[in-house]
């Protein structure tokens, strides 16, 4: 049976309300009739059972609102509500007037109320729902006297089958006085702690004393506030409750609230469902997002820094892979211009979502984008990398990993990297208070780490079992190269990866055309070894000759060619690198006579091309030209040698014989050479000394002797020179005019 006791019942199911066989239900029954459908089954009335019957069928079945029969109200308080527990017996009462109690919630607030209840409550109030509806039911099906008599002698039928007292079926019946029989259930739901436990008396003053103390990011505890507030209420006179009042109290007050003021707008902001994005809009390379990410080891640079390495690196949205990287000791923007130029290498992505950190919001790299909040953005300022590519733009927020999936694979890399069995001794701890106890006993090379860091990048790209995003079970590597065998994909030309690549300082082509480049202690990532110089040669840099270019070149990648550009920016040819041989290695040097005799071929073969002419046919070729004859002198000046003198002669004054002039002249010269000292005697310091007087003696118009002219013309040129000359403007100390 459902819905409640219907109108008529089977013979076995009052055998089952009342514990006897159904020969007895047989004997006692008065008005049956055979039930339709079922052979050998009779049916009662149920108004023609007895009420204790009648009330264990109700009390059984229950009696909803979805019951047969007209919905009686239960009579409403005229006094005092009865207690729950036995007691004398409570007189009936009038039917309830239809308007609604003033001090009790309407119905919308009180269904609201108990939703919020638990399932016991909520089944206390289908029971006595239940057990209401079947007092109902036997005051409609009464003796013949109508709704509304009996009211009293139903409720105590009723209270002695369900084991109640009937005083507390009057109190049910009070607390849904006046109420439509579709909002009983809600009603009638039993509300702890509201029978008649006072609320505790707290002064509205102390109560907001305790919430400006309790309300805030320290996070005291409320038995330090009520301490406190113990101590203020002596001096006022308020009467301060236990502190499970204030308990109780803040737990009335919303959790948004406390959170709020107690933890902050972020941990607010995390209680609010984190949006789900949908990668699979994307295809392989279309978008990218970049972040950089510190590695808890400390790692040995080759210039003697120990020093936890940064790394810079690029992840596809649609498969999650990381397809580039770059280590540095600091999230630059070079970092972060090398790690694009090694994503190009497999095409150019569409978007790319970054934060506004320092390194990619600089305007080698965003320059020009109009939403580039970061440094003083300039109309006049060159365009970056990206901006040059076409790559849009999107600025994310800093650590938020719903916007820049990267953060999550840095998680991973966290321990498969940081906590790496090589690594033991170098790790640091992800935190100042989580430090190992090996803390500091070990920094590894920075080839190691990088060789470490390759390692795992690649086993983290190829783990099998991934179960976001796309991926159902496959790996980022076959996610990525299953979209990028579609397409399309923007291939970017050679030009376009020179872009990427830092400019050097300007070179001298050497004799042979070479470059020369310092790497002082620059890391390579590429393996080899880094050395204090490296050299670059290519067949064009030969017409290059003593010209200073510009280089531009990849600082980690020094082994690799380099692109020599000319000063005025203009491409020029790729410069592969000279790798020096062992002094012993026979093979380096048969292949190094190999291409240098290639290269003599390749020359002879172009001479052969370009001249098609002989010199000897070029000889026979020119006309003879007969030398010009030249004219007999008409006036002819003898030249005659001055004769030594005892004395100097003095200035000759007007109207004196130039020869006189002459004579005096040379005497001087030739005593100014026997005064001179010798520049080859000297050490450096005198040398530059002896320059140097010679200098002021040239800049007061002095005429200096032949010799003295000759090493002061000559000294000049020389790097000893330069050297003193320097550090005569820099510091003073070169021992020369400022001495």
């Amino acid at each position: 049976m459902t819905g409640g006791a219907p109108e008529w019942v089977s013979t076995r199911e009052l055998a089952g309300a009342l514990g006897v066989s159904k020969q007895a239900v047989t004997k006692r029954g008065k008005q049956w009739r055979r039930r339709k459908g079922v052979r050998r089954e009779f049916e009662y009335h149920l108004s023609s059972l007895p009420p204790e019957t009648q009330a264990a069928l109700l009390v059984r079945h229950g009696a909803g609102a979805g019951d047969e029969g007209p919905a009686v109200a239960p009579a409403p308080s005229v006094g005092p509500a009865t207690r729950a527990h036995p007691g004398p017996a409570v007189a009936d009462a009038a039917p309830a007037p239809p308007c609604p109690n003033p001090r009790r919630p309407d119905a919308a607030a009180q269904w609201a109320w108990y939703a919020r209840q638990s399932e016991r409550a909520k089944q206390e109030a289908s029971r006595r729902l239940r057990l209401l509806g079947a007092v109902e039911r036997l005051i409609s099906h009464g003796n013949g006297n109508g709704p509304g008599r009996g009211r009293r002698r139903a409720r105590e039928t009723v209270a002695r089958e369900a084991g109640e007292h009937p005083s507390t079926l009057y109190r049910w019946g009070q607390m849904v006085a006046g109420v439509e029989r579709a909002d009983w259930l809600a009603y009638l739901a039993p509300q702890l702690g509201a029978g008649g436990r006072a609320r505790a008396e707290l002064d509205p003053a102390a109560w907001e004393l305790f919430k400006a103390d309790y309300l805030r990011l320290e996070r005291p505890a409320v038995r330090e506030c009520h301490e406190r507030l113990v101590r203020a209420a002596a001096a006022r006179g308020w009467a301060v409750p236990s502190p499970k009042t204030f308990e109780r109290r803040v737990r009335e007050m919303p959790l948004a609230t406390r959170v709020l003021a107690r933890q902050g707008v972020e941990a607010l902001a995390r209680m609010f469902p984190a949006q789900e994005r949908d990668r699979s809009c994307f295809r392989a390379l279309e978008a990218v997002n970049a972040d950089g990410h510190t590695f808890d080891v400390f790692v040995r640079w080759p210039d003697g820094t120990v020093e936890r390495p940064r790394m810079v690196a690029w992840q596809d949205l649609l498969s999650g892979k990381l397809v580039s990287y770059r280590v540095d000791l600091t999230e630059n923007a070079d970092a972060v211009r090398l790690s694009f130029a090694d994503l190009l290498t497999l095409g150019i992505p569409e978007d790319a979502y970054l934060d506004n950190g320092r390194g990619f919001a600089s305007k080698w790299i965003t320059g020009g984008t109009p939403n580039r909040y970061r440094f003083t953005v300039r109309e006049e300022e060159p365009p970056g990398v990206l901006t040059l590519l076409g790559v849009r733009v999107h600025w994310v927020t800093p650590y938020h990993g719903q916007a820049k999936p990267i953060e999550r694979a840095f998680r991973d890399l966290c321990g498969y990297v940081a906590k790496h069995p090589a690594f033991s001794g170098a790790y640091t701890g992800n935190k100042p208070d989580a430090k190992p106890e090996n803390y500091g006993s070990r920094a590894v090379p920075l080839a190691q780490f990088l060789q470490v860091l390759s390692t795992e990048i690649a086993a983290h790209n190829a783990r099998a079992g991934r179960r976001g995003g796309v991926c159902a079970g496959r790996s980022f590597d076959q996610v990525f190269a299953e979209s990028y065998a579609r397409g399309p994909v923007r291939v970017a030309t050679p030009e376009q990866r020179r872009l990427c690549l830092l400019a050097g300082e300007l070179a001298t082509a050497r004799g042979n055309g070479e470059i020369v480049l310092a790497a002082g202690a620059v890391a390579t990532i590429d393996g080899a070894p880094a050395r204090a110089k490296n050299r670059y040669w290519a067949p064009e840099l030969a017409e290059l000759k003593g010209q200073r270019v510009m280089v531009r070149f990849d600082p980690q990648r020094l082994h690799a060619p380099v692109a020599v550009y000319s000063v005025d920016g203009r491409y020029l040819c790729d410069a592969a690198c000279v790798e020096p041989a062992a002094f012993n290695d026979t093979e380096a040097g048969r292949a190094q006579n190999r291409d240098r005799n290639r290269w003599v071929k390749a020359g002879k073969e172009q001479l052969a091309a370009e001249r098609r002419m002989s010199a000897r046919e070029a000889a026979r070729m020119l006309p003879e030209v007969a030398a010009a004859e030249l004219p007999d002198p008409k006036v002819v000046r003898p030249f005659r040698l001055p004769e030594p003198a005892a004395a100097r002669p003095v200035a000759c004054d007007r109207g004196h014989d130039d020869a006189r002039a002459v004579q005096a002249l040379v005497i001087e010269m030739a005593r100014a050479r026997e005064a001179e000292p010798d520049p080859a005697l000297m050490d450096d310091v005198e040398r530059y000394k002896h320059w140097c007087a010679l200098d002021r003696r040239a800049q007061a118009g002095e005429l200096l002797p032949e010799a003295s002219h000759r090493f002061y013309m000559a000294f000049r040129t020389t790097p000893l020179w330069r050297a003193f000359d320097e550090m005569e403007r820099e510091f003073g100390v070169g021992g020369g005019a400022g001495q």
